[in-house]
């Protein structure tokens, strides 16, 4: 199979996917659920890219909006572009957790989970602060699995036509 196809498949999915999660979570506060029971929420933060066009004629734009404002963003879209790299925040509880992901390789970077308690008492685990931080990592990735499997569910269903339009329809609106 042809390395540069499935790249580029890769590529397209993530950008669906990006695009479709900015979509859901500028429309209302959307409510995830993990496997226990306990919900979450989601938000575009205020980092996001968008990119269209192939080798020379590529263009980018990356917009950083400490309001949330992404109406260039959102105009590079109604030209045709896609979401190539977008900032997002998961919350749950008191608890945040912000991450970059990028559409062509579903990299994570840039995480930043919830503080890690600092007190050192006497008779603490010595590995209690690492393995704590783990547990963060793990939350984190759990969340966003969530997320994706519903996306997929839903491209790969008979709905996804439907959701499609109403995402157009967001864009131009």
């Amino acid at each position: 199979m042809d390395l540069s196809l499935v790249e580029r498949e890769n590529t397209l999915l993530g950008q669906d996917f990006l695009t479709w999660l900015w979509f859901k979570t500028d429309q209302d506060t959307v409510l995830f659920q993990l496997a226990d029971n306990r919900t979450f929420t989601l938000h575009m933060e205020q980092k996001l890219s968008v990119q269209g066009g192939e080798g020379e004629t590529k263009a980018t734009a990356t917009v950083t909006s400490p309001a949330g404002e992404l109406s260039e963003a959102k105009t590079g879209l109604r030209t045709g572009k896609k979401v190539n790299k977008a900032q997002l925040l998961f919350a749950m509880d008191q608890d945040e957790w912000l991450v970059t992901v990028n559409a062509s390789d579903f990299g994570l970077s840039g995480l930043k989970t919830p503080k890690v308690g600092t007190k050192d008492e006497e008779g603490d685990d010595p590995d209690a602060k690492f393995l704590e931080k783990m547990f963060l990592l793990e939350r984190c990735l759990e969340m966003f699995d969530i997320v994706f499997t519903q996306f997929l569910n839903l491209r790969l269903s008979k709905d996804w036509a439907e959701e499609s339009a109403r995402v157009k329809l967001w864009i131009n609106g």
